[in-house]
């Protein structure tokens, strides 16, 4: 399979805009399956029809085939402001892994991939995106943009972002929410790819700044991403073993199977807390376990995307 082929390189990606080519057709071609059936190839140019809004430009060959009324969008209607914001700390670049594969990503491969997805297709909509990524320090800003340029410059910073070295790398993220809620001043739809996985702060501090970015009637959509099966189901073989803090160094020497089940209930009331108070704040959140596809991010933009008005 030559998307598997493309991801099997030792240090991230060979080409990161192929890639994201073929993850967008291949969730077109698979959308027959889902309640955007009959809107696939052409979804990019429709918006759910509201009612009370002129029937002039209802799309009636695509409600012969859908039942649903969709209306045409026009280029003028199509400038959506997009801002994708990328956690780099250290404890994204887990698990370890020397080859990335199409079902061997890590946290931030998973996230890149899926973020260069988005980008493919706020491209064909000809929609203005912006990419902010923050570690320990606020790596790189680029304000909403358009053009092709600005694109692979995009593609650039993201395909470096795998490869960084993120060792020890602790993050404040409520602190760059803050600074990237400062930046962007025109309503946007906002994406966060995140672990959630903070050293210092409480949840107080994040929510406040998760709070900030909508501050502007920004649309924020929090991608929670984490392996599913390590970190929330504590998935290990009962042998020995030493686990490290990735961002602290600190370690514990243990067997699995005697701290498993408290684990998992301590992980799972977490994540739970995390969507409630996502809910309370009006923010969407998104599970996103890097062992699936990406079929679950990119319907959430274009569900977001139709709310978007």
């Amino acid at each position: 399979m030559e998307l598997q082929h493309e991801l099997n390189k030792a240090e991230g990606f060979k080409n990161l805009e192929l890639l994201a080519k073929q993850v967008v057709e291949g969730f077109i071609a698979g959308m027959h399956k889902s309640p955007f059936h009959g809107f696939s190839a052409e979804f990019a140019e429709h918006k759910i029809y509201n009612r009370g809004e002129s029937t002039r430009h209802i799309d009636w060959k695509l409600f012969a085939k859908t039942d649903k009324l969709y209306t045409k969008r026009y280029d003028d209607e199509t400038n959506l402001r997009c801002h994708i914001i990328l956690d780099n700390s250290s404890s994204m670049h887990y698990p370890k892994t020397d080859s990335l594969a199409i079902d061997n990503l890590n946290k931030i491969g998973f996230s890149v991939l899926a973020a260069a997805a988005l980008m493919q297709i706020l491209k064909k909509q000809r929609d203005a995106v912006g990419l902010s990524i923050y570690s320990d320090a606020y790596d790189y800003y680029a304000p909403e943009k358009g053009s092709e340029r600005h694109h692979q410059m995009l593609l650039n910073h993201l395909s470096e972002a795998v490869i960084s070295k993120a060792l020890n790398k602790q993050t404040e993220t409520y602190r760059y929410l803050h600074e990237i809620a400062e930046k962007i001043h025109r309503r946007s739809m906002i994406f966060l790819f995140t672990d959630m996985f903070q050293t210092s702060e409480d949840d107080t501090r994040l929510f406040e700044a998760l709070r900030h970015l909508k501050y502007n009637k920004h649309e924020v959509i929090l991608f929670h991403v984490f392996d599913k099966a390590k970190e929330l189901q504590f998935d290990f073989d009962n042998n020995p073993k030493r686990y490290i803090d990735v961002e602290t160094g600190e370690h514990i020497n243990l067997y699995a199977d005697t701290i498993k089940e408290s684990y998992s209930q301590s992980v799972s009331a977490y994540f739970e807390a995390l969507r409630l108070k996502c809910a309370q704040y009006k923010i969407k959140y998104v599970e996103a376990d890097i062992n699936k596809d990406f079929n679950n991010i990119l319907t959430t933009y274009l569900i977001e995307r139709q709310k978007f008005a």
